[in-house]
Formats: structure tokens, C-alpha cells, sequence
């Protein structure tokens, strides 16, 4: 169970990072951890600069903290949790914070001082933001000096973009988040129409499924939550669709153009087709939707397909397809995005670093990683080249294996995560959803967020 959540506004937060970030800065810097192959024990009272090396760590028995994202909660307790109790005699305490306060709360666990937790499970995208706080240890050297962590084993797509801020890592990948176009076979057996393969397509479906049922099925499932990790996803999913991008090569705003009109027009245009009523869908909704055979279409997590083939949690088992996300204008190359990523850490107020680093190392390793995407529920999909090539993932992930392994080994568009990347995702989902509501023009929506980006992210 998660503990109860201390709530405080943005505007409170900011106030705590302005005035405090000098002194964690000073206190926290580059150098936190040492050049060796482990981490040694420090006892409690430790804090990045204090880490020294010569001495393996020793879990048995430990007690870890960690501050997790609210869909990874099965992940944390129910499989790493009675893993690393087995294995250690140790315990996993969790503490689950909804997605759209995770990184917020991380970082107010530090700068506020209570420093409750030893491991954050982290937005890739927010990344910047903790770095900036002073809320992540430095691991550049532990992980160069860590040869059996083999990172050359992370996918490429995502290492980087996971753990990598101005040339220093700060973490390990833990799930590597992408999308998918999942739809119900019997559905589009039964209205006669064909999986999509553009967003046009797509469009056409919806709206022939929802008017030939008479709205006993919904021909779409769009998740637009005004949070990033949810209407962000959707336009971004479409906006890599048609061809474009988030930011230029000079890395100014670059969705407000042609390709970014046509991914908001899109949302705009499938809403009166899709599930009732996407700027009020999450996550949950959305999965629940899906599985029991309310919804034709969902564009979401990999991991789904895993739920969908679970008797326990799916009314569409054997009944559902899936496919790469639809192209659409120009662009004939399909590209997924890395839609909402995380990482592991070690938050710089933790009182057992050499501990949490261990346990990082331990969680996000080949065998774990397997344990958690390949089973249903955990939120978890593959962070490691083995685990997505091995012939055992391939038997859990059934028939969305080649379509998951097309994106996480092709070019998925990142997303920014340089400090004040959260913001600007924010205000660009803030006005994806004016939009969407017909109080304001698409294009002068995107514009707005546009001129948003370039104050935030310079």
C-alpha cells in the first residue's frame, strides 16, 4: 500500500528549488560516487560525496525505500518486492505517487528535507528537472567502473535518453516505454473493416464501427488526460506518424508545423468516434475500456497485449490484433515515440546510497527484466537487448513480439528531458486540450505552446 501523499502546489515547490538548489548543488555535486567496481557500505548519515569505493555491498537484510510511478506498483511489490526479499532477506517499502505529481514529489522529498526515500523510480523526461534539484546521485563513474551491470545489453534507443544529462548518467533504464496500435479483431471482423496503416485509415474505421454499432462499440480509445504522460503520448504518437518532430536540430520548438497541425486536427477530428470522453480518459480507463470490448482501437504501452491474452483482467482473449502506430501526409515510415520512459536512481538524500545504487543495479538487471515484461499487470516492457531477443519474451509477448521489437529497435522519437522539460510538456498538453475543446484555433494552440518551449527550454 502507498503511503498517504503530502500534497503542495507548484508555485510552493519552485519557491523550495530556487532556494535551495545552491546549496544541494555545493553539497551534491559531480564526484559523488566512486571510480571502483562496487559501492562500499557507509552506514547511515551518507551522502553522495561521502560514497567510497574498495568494499562490496552487502543487501542482506536490507530495508529499501522507494517513491515508484502509481502503474508500477505490482512491479515493485509483488514481483521485484518478493524477489528481493527471497534472495536478501531484505524488504522493498513503496510508496506510489500518481504520474502526473512523480517528479514533483521526488524532488520536494529532497529539497524539503524530510529525504524519506533511497530510490526514484523517474520520468526519463523529467531527468533534467531532478538533475537540476540536486535530487539525483551522479553513477557516471560506478556504472564505467560496474562491468557486470553490462550496459552495452540496454537498447540503444533508450539508454541515452534514460539516464544521460550533459554528458553524466544518472540512473539505469528500468522500462522501455513505447506505443503500439492495439485493435479488437471481432470488432473489425464484424464491421468489415482492416487494421490501419494511416492515420486516415484509422479515422475511417472509428467512425464506421461507432455509427454501423450505434455506439454499442466505441471505434476508438483515445487517452487524453491533460498530463503529458497521457494526452502527450497521443500527440506525439501522431505527430511522429505524419513525419514530424518535438524539436529542430538547433533544438527550438518544431511541432507547430504542417506535421504537428495534422496530429492535432487528428485528435480533434476522431473525438465525436472515440470513447466518451478522451480529455477525461487515462491510463486505466483506457486499458479497461480495451479489454473488456468497449473500444476498437487503443494506441498504447506494449505491455497490453500481455493483459489482453490474462483471462483474469481481459473479455477479448484470442479476439484482439496488433500493429505499428499509423503514417499519415508524406511520411510512409512508421516511428514510434519513447512515450514516458523511467529510470532508476538514487535520490542524494538517501541515508544508504551504497544500498540503493546496489539495488538499481540488481533491479534493472537481465533477469528481472525479463520477470517483469513478461508478466501481465507490471507496466514493465523490455529495457535490455536480450530480454526483447530472447525466444522466451517472444512466448509472453505472443503476437505483438515483431511489432514491439520494430519500434524499440528502430528510431523511436525521444522527447526532451532537459531541465524545464516538464513544464514544457505541460503547457504544450495545455493547449493540445483548448484545442481540442474549440476554444482555441489547432494552429494558434501549437504556436502558443511553441513560443512556451522557447522561454522554458531556450
Amino acid at each position: 500500500m502507498s503511503a498517504p501523499l503530502r500534497t503542495s502546489s507548484p508555485a510552493s515547490t519552485q519557491r523550495l528549488i530556487a532556494s535551495r538548489r545552491r546549496v544541494l548543488s555545493g553539497a551534491l555535486g559531480v564526484g559523488a560516487l566512486a571510480a571502483t567496481g562496487t559501492l562500499a557500505a557507509c552506514g547511515d548519515g551518507s551522502t553522495g560525496s561521502d560514497l567510497a569505493a574498495g568494499k562490496a555491498v552487502d543487501l542482506k537484510g536490507a530495508t529499501l525505500k522507494l517513491m515508484v510511478n502509481q502503474p508500477h506498483v505490482l512491479a515493485f511489490t509483488d514481483l521485484l518486492g518478493k524477489k528481493f526479499e527471497q534472495e536478501f532477506g531484505g524488504k522493498v517499502e513503496v510508496t506510489a505517487i500518481p504520474y502526473d505529481q512523480l517528479t514533483s514529489k521526488q524532488i520536494l522529498d529532497v529539497q524539503g528535507g524530510d529525504g524519506e526515500f533511497d530510490v526514484f523510480d523517474y520520468f526519463y523526461f523529467g531527468l533534467g528537472e531532478l538533475v537540476d534539484a540536486g535530487a539525483l546521485v551522479d553513477l557516471t563513474k560506478w556504472i564505467d567502473a560496474n562491468d557486470d551491470i553490462r550496459t552495452d545489453d540496454f537498447l540503444p534507443s533508450i539508454y541515452d535518453p534514460y539516464t544521460l544529462i550533459d554528458g553524466k548518467r544518472y540512473g539505469l533504464p528500468f522500462d522501455g516505454d513505447t506505443h503500439v496500435l492495439y485493435y479488437n479483431a471481432e470488432v473489425f471482423q464484424k464491421y468489415g473493416v482492416e487494421p490501419p496503416k494511416t492515420w486516415d485509415d484509422y479515422d475511417a474505421a472509428a467512425e464506421k464501427i461507432t455509427k454501423d454499432s450505434g455506439g454499442s462499440v466505441y471505434g476508438a480509445i483515445v487517452e487524453g488526460q491533460q498530463v503529458p504522460m497521457i494526452l502527450g503520448c497521443s500527440f506525439i504518437n501522431r505527430l511522429a506518424g505524419y513525419g514530424g518532430t518535438l524539436v529542430d536540430g538547433d533544438g527550438g520548438a518544431a511541432f507547430n508545423g504542417e506535421e504537428g497541425l495534422a496530429a492535432l486536427q487528428h485528435l480533434i477530428d476522431v473525438a465525436p468516434h472515440a470513447l466518451p470522453t478522451p480529455l477525461q480518459t487515462g491510463f486505466d480507463q483506457a486499458n479497461s475500456a480495451f479489454l473488456s470490448g468497449q473500444g476498437a482501437m487503443l494506441d498504447t504501452w506494449t505491455d497490453l497485449g500481455l493483459k489482453a491474452q490474462d483471462p483474469a483482467s481481459s473479455k477479448i482473449v484470442d479476439k484482439w490484433g496488433v500493429v505499428t502506430l499509423p503514417v499519415g501526409g508524406k511520411n510512409t515510415k512508421p516511428r514510434t515515440a519513447l512515450d514516458a520512459g523511467f529510470g532508476l536512481g538514487v535520490s542524494t538524500a538517501g541515508k544508504q546510497q551504497d544500498k540503493a545504487a546496489a539495488f538499481v543495479k540488481w533491479a534493472t538487471n537481465e533477469e528481472n527484466n525479463f520477470l517483469l515484461a513478461s508478466t501481465a499487470g507490471s507496466g514493465i516492457d523490455p529495457a535490455r537487448k536480450t530480454v526483447l531477443d530472447s525466444a522466451d519474451y517472444a512466448k509472453a509477448a505472443g503476437i505483438a513480439t515483431e511489432t514491439i521489437r520494430e519500434g524499440l529497435d528502430g528510431d523511436p522519437l525521444a522527447w526532451p528531458s532537459q531541465q524545464g522539460a516538464p513544464k514544457a510538456l505541460q503547457d504544450l498538453v495545455d493547449q493540445l486540450a483548448l484545442a481540442i475543446q474549440g476554444k482555441t484555433e489547432p494552429q494558434a494552440a501549437l504556436d502558443e505552446a511553441a513560443k512556451s518551449w522557447e522561454k522554458t527550454l531556450g
